[in-house]
């Protein structure tokens, strides 16, 4: 299935491709601040052209702390965000933004964070919805049992990224400790 992304109140999105670590990503934005992020291993949305613009000054705010956060340099996002969901997924999402870097929850315990404790599979349900992952750090949140489960890059992906986190967070920038 492939996504349309398009705005329904006549209001430019922007978009570009950056490289990463874990593959290529699309970045896109509007004039509220970064709208989504899609991982090269996704279904890539379709990008009508009347609705969208390739513009990498535009999101570039976005590029910049991405190339931070990837280098060990960034921790915590402090860029405009505007993720469009229902009020349930924004509040999962923000949530999400409280999770530490190089730490993990499971799903019950941000059903718990939210006060709905027996929301467990919602709140699974809107991580996979999360149009801004690494930025909302939904990669950060397992299973009650520990393992990995889903994720929209997929599970290299979110180990990766989990391994990145957890290295620099020990102070081994250099993967040089066991």
């Amino acid at each position: 299935m492939t996504s349309t992304i398009t705005c329904t109140d006549a209001e430019p999105i922007w978009f570009d491709e950056m490289p990463s670590p874990v593959g290529r990503l699309l970045l896109i934005a509007d004039p509220h601040g970064l709208r989504q992020i899609w991982f090269e291993t996704e279904r890539h949305p379709k990008i009508l052209a009347a609705d969208s613009i390739r513009d990498a000054s535009r999101v570039a705010f976005a590029r910049v702390q991405l190339d931070e956060y990837f280098a060990g340099t960034r921790q915590h996002f402090d860029m405009p965000l505007h993720p469009l969901g229902t009020p349930f997924q924004l509040e999962v999402w923000h949530e999400l933004a409280r999770i530490p870097y190089g730490t993990t929850l499971s799903y019950g315990e941000m059903a718990r964070r939210i006060g709905q404790p027996k929301a467990v599979r919602a709140v699974g349900a809107a991580n996979g919805r999360n149009p801004l992952p690494i930025v909302l750090p939904c990669h950060r949140v397992i299973g009650s049992d520990g393992s990995l489960t889903g994720f929209g890059g997929g599970l290299p992906i979110k180990r990766q990224l989990l391994a990145m986190e957890d290295r620099i967070a020990r102070g081994d920038l250099f993967g040089l400790r066991a």
